[in-house]
């Protein structure tokens, strides 16, 4: 069982811990995960949002953890001397430490962000840059995995974090799994944009449509043009509408809806890997492996072998 202990800090963002409890303690994860949280006191930790909550382990729950996880609290002073040499040990010994929006500070203030890229809410991303200036802040991503560090940006990029990391442990049917309980995205590149800068636009039709008509169609060619004619839009007017609303570029996005196909085929079927990539619309096996090393940084072979359920 992986155990994963959130650590509440004074006063600690009540949705960004609601955020791993619902992901990894719900009582359909029993089965993968075992969740706890644990605070430097143990008593009642004050929220950000009027209320308190109990917390009855202390840090010393962090040193049975094999993932880590800190969300967010306020004001975004130095946790202090205890909180950073309990995560620096658990660190030290192997365990995945993960931030969820300004939780970011205090894994800095451990010194566990020093010479690695890292992220958090957008509107503090300046004040981390500045107070931990041996930190590659970047403020324009949902999430950042550095291996066995991880941080995220704002609020419900949290989602998106916690989801990456149930695939990464246990395949995209798992974390698709999580994603329809919580009526969550699917998936959403850690690359993507934190925020749209300009607004949805609100006349004409919706590109659900749209969408929902290229993953049908995603095993033959399609381009933006493709994309535009079915939408009834010029490419140009597709191509604006499609950042406005996700965040990606049309052909961005195809090609991550196609290489979810790609997990999902690999992990549930035995299909050989030239036959995957016709149906995905990847082309050839070789087109197939180079996106997936860029995307998930491993061969279909290796992902195969990690994640193989039953056909």
């Amino acid at each position: 069982m992986h155990r994963v202990v959130a650590l509440a800090l004074p006063e600690i963002v009540a949705f960004d811990l609601s955020i791993p409890a619902q992901v990894f303690g719900h009582r359909d994860e029993a089965g993968r995960y075992v969740f706890a949280v644990c605070a430097e006191r143990p008593g009642l930790v004050p929220t950000t949002t009027g209320f308190a909550i109990h917390v009855d382990r202390s840090l010393r729950a962090l040193a049975a953890a094999d993932t880590v996880i800190v969300p967010g609290f306020a004001p975004t002073t130095d946790p202090g001397p205890a909180v950073a040499g309990a995560l620096r040990r658990a660190a030290e010994r192997g365990a995945r430490i993960a931030s969820v929006c300004v939780g970011a500070f205090a894994l800095a203030a451990a010194g566990l962000l020093d010479g690695r890229r890292a992220t958090t809410h957008w509107e503090h991303a300046d004040e981390l840059a500045a107070r931990f200036p041996a930190v590659r802040v970047n403020p324009d991503v949902l999430y950042i995995d550095e291996g066995r560090i991880l941080t995220s940006a704002g609020v419900a990029a949290g989602i998106d974090l916690c989801l990456h990391m149930v695939r990464t442990d246990h395949g995209a049917d798992a974390a698709g799994d999580v994603a329809r309980r919580m009526v969550a995205a699917m998936h959403r590149t850690g690359g993507q944009a934190q925020f749209m800068r300009r607004p949805i636009p609100r006349a004409g039709p919706s590109l659900a449509p749209t969408c929902e008509w290229a993953i049908g169609e995603m095993h033959r060619p399609i381009t933006v043009a493709d994309l535009a004619a079915h939408a009834h839009f010029s490419p140009r007017t597709l191509a604006r509408r499609f950042v406005d609303e996700t965040g990606l570029t049309p052909m961005r996005w195809l090609t991550l809806q196609r290489l979810d196909e790609v997990r999902r085929l690999l992990e549930a079927t035995d299909l050989p890997v030239e036959e995957i990539a016709q149906r995905c619309g990847l082309g050839t096996a070789g087109n197939l492996r180079l996106h997936l090393a860029r995307d998930a940084g491993t061969t279909p072979t290796a992902y195969r072998r990690a994640f193989r359920v039953a056909a």
